[in-house]
């Protein structure tokens, strides 16, 4: 089994995903715009060869090279796990003459407007919405709508660059930071609990699903600097008040077609008990949300997603022990890190409860919150209670304080 894997160093789970191919059987060929030095190690051993490409967003280009490189090798799957590279994934396929999806099965993936028509269509209910290209098409989407709702990027990843606009001054005040934005999805904002449904799909038949919950949602958190956001697997999805949401993403992956590999859905859930579509992902969550799934489970589902592309099979009985809660936190202050509070207190309070601890050292340079969830860093902890685990991850997000100074 030969595997074609775009990108096995970036973004920073793919090296595992690299390691569950190369464990069941697959000989790896990377391609990507790293170097081979700069691949993380976890990569470099797993890999049987690497391309080094000059941009990954020059689509034709990179299936060129791609097609020089294999040459009259024989190539399985084509495999591609970050969000904004699933296209060329496609293109790669249908050059190569490899079965998986195809860039027409891509598109309602990638473009937010496609993928709610298709739902539509389908009876499942998603956000009033419409796609936009100008500031007097935004405007007019506006009007249609009305107050409040959300603008965001059609083909956008997490709520990078997403608003909520709730007047006509704060559209205003949204319309200069979209002339960047090709395409948006202009859409009615829903007020409720913000959940996820990820799978791991085998032929059209989910073998395994998780239902994370966002304390608070992400619209909330990236707009609210002093926010340390958390994640929640539950460790009961099957629970009557996930209900509706679960059997929602059922049908979300019938309606899209999906067969096999990783997807990750978003969707809210209303005071009323209405379960309402966000939007989907052909890929896995983001943020460690793969590994915060198999600390719920005990498994490694890094493995298991190779194992299901590889050889169409899940080896693995799923046994949900724990609630798994990632809190992500963000220095205070500018610059370097200087000092972290607390921290030697969690750590003895919560002892094995405490799984993960990935903090920026002292010394190193504070990231742009706004750029990315995982900020400055994250403390994982579990517990079978969902009291317990939601107590631990609210004190780490009160109690374990980072400072950062020029």
């Amino acid at each position: 089994m030969d595997v074609l894997f775009l990108s096995p160093g970036y973004p920073g789970e793919m090296p595992e995903f690299v390691r569950g191919l190369a464990t069941v059987g697959a000989r790896v060929w990377g391609v990507g715009d790293q170097t081979q030095g700069a691949l993380p190690l976890t990569a470099r051993r797993h890999l049987a060869g690497y391309l080094q490409v000059p941009n990954m967003f020059d689509e034709l280009d990179v299936v060129e090279r791609v097609r020089r490189w294999i040459g009259r090798r024989q190539v399985d799957r084509v495999e591609v796990l970050g969000e904004f590279w699933m296209v060329l994934g496609a293109r790669i396929r249908e050059a190569l003459g490899v079965a998986g999806m195809t860039v027409e099965q891509t598109r309602p993936f990638r473009d937010k407007e496609v993928m709610k028509q298709r739902l539509d269509a389908a009876g499942i209910r998603t956000p009033r919405h419409t796609n936009a290209h100008t500031e007097s098409e935004i405007r007019a989407a506006v009007e249609k709508i009305g107050y409040p709702l959300i603008i965001k990027p059609i083909d956008g990843a997490g709520s990078a660059n997403t608003h909520r606009v709730e007047s006509p001054a704060r559209l205003e005040k949204v319309l200069p930071q979209l002339r960047g934005v090709a395409e948006v999805s202009v859409e009615e904002f829903i007020d409720g609990e913000e959940f996820t449904f990820d799978t791991l799909t085998c032929d059209g038949e989910i073998q395994y699903y998780n239902v994370a919950w966002y304390r608070p949602r992400p619209l909330v958190a990236r707009t609210n600097e002093w926010i340390s956001p958390q994640v929640i697997a539950l460790r009961h999805p099957d629970q009557a008040a996930l209900a509706v949401g679960v059997e929602m993403g059922h049908k979300v992956i019938e309606a899209l077609g999906f067969k096999s590999g990783f997807t990750h859905m978003e969707w809210y859930l209303k005071a009323n008990g209405e379960a309402v579509f966000g939007e989907i992902g052909g890929r896995p969550p983001g943020a460690r949300q793969v590994d915060q799934m198999n600390y719920a489970c005990d498994f490694d589902s890094f493995v298991e997603w190779a194992r299901i592309v590889c050889w169409g099979t899940m080896d693995t009985r799923i046994a949900r022990n724990y609630n798994v809660a990632t809190v992500f936190k963000r220095a205070m202050g500018e610059g370097r890190i200087v000092r972290i509070d607390g921290l030697e207190r969690l750590r003895r309070e919560f002892g094995p409860y405490l799984v993960w601890e990935n903090l920026l050292p002292l010394g190193s340079m504070r990231r742009n919150w706004l750029q990315t969830l995982i900020s400055d860093g994250f403390m994982v902890v579990r517990h079978p209670d969902l009291a317990v685990t939601l107590e631990m991850a609210d004190r780490i997000g009160t109690e374990l304080r980072m400072y950062a100074q020029s």
